[in-house]
């Protein structure tokens, strides 16, 4: 189920700064249609604008499914198609087992997992009346291994591996490829904008900006995913439980 990245249309959630930002770069610039999901309206207006090549940028929280369901009609509106889902709107929260604040919980479950659910039922319609698809769930290297005041966070992140894992399986005849990429940590805002934990999570920030990848190399094997259909992907290095070795 390879699927080729020019002129096709490509859903880009959290596309307002970091992964999600240099995935819609590296789509436009592979020749692909893309559309911009986030909730700072200004950034992907902008984004949509610098990119070109007809760009659709739509204000969308995707934690609230009539504003999804508006988004992917407005896609499939503009174009006639959808051709590729990248779920990586997302967010962390960094607490011990004991700190871990039961509402903080379920917004980072209800982000990081239910929304990319949310976001797949909404375009898989559209895939299977055209008999092909690309989904891509952006998880985390973090679930590969344990780290002390992760466990929010990853338990949101594993959560959507088997559902991926589940969708991949359920999909394939469909000719819809699921994959999962689990990147390593990577230079974003991601650890200036965790649900809480924000004084540990900087402190850890700090302690790995030497080592992080830039957020332009997860994007670029975001579209390997797409292009190879291959179930999943990582930049985490082995020491760490996973498969990079550059």
């Amino acid at each position: 189920m390879q699927m080729e990245i020019r002129d096709a249309v490509v859903i880009v959630t959290g596309a307002s700064s970091g992964i999600g930002e240099a995935t819609a770069r590296a789509a436009a610039l592979s020749g692909a249609r893309v559309v911009l999901l986030a909730r700072r309206k200004d950034r992907i207006e902008a984004l949509a604008r610098e990119i070109g090549n007809e760009a659709l940028a739509v204000v969308c929280d995707v934690t609230h499914p009539e504003q999804v369901e508006h988004a992917v009609q407005a896609a499939a509106q503009k174009y006639g198609r959808i051709d590729v889902l990248v779920n990586n709107a997302g967010q962390g929260l960094h607490a011990t087992i004991e700190d871990i604040g039961i509402d903080d919980f379920k917004d980072v479950l209800d982000l990081n997992c239910v929304a990319p659910l949310v976001m797949m039922q909404a375009v898989i319609p559209h895939m299977r009346r055209q008999g092909a698809g690309s989904i891509v769930n952006v998880s985390s290297g973090a679930t590969l291994a344990t780290y002390p005041g992760s466990a929010a966070y990853t338990s949101s992140k594993a959560a959507l591996n088997m559902l991926s894992s589940v969708a991949r399986l359920e999909l394939a005849d469909a000719g819809i490829a699921v994959s999962i990429t689990h990147p390593f940590i990577t230079a974003t805002e991601f650890y200036g904008a965790v649900r809480s934990g924000l004084e540990s999570a900087k402190e850890q920030e700090t302690q790995t900006s030497s080592f992080a990848h830039p957020p332009e190399r997860v994007a670029d094997m975001i579209l390997e995913l797409v292009r190879s259909g291959n179930a999943q992907a990582d930049l985490v290095p082995k020491d760490y439980g996973g498969s990079f070795e550059g």
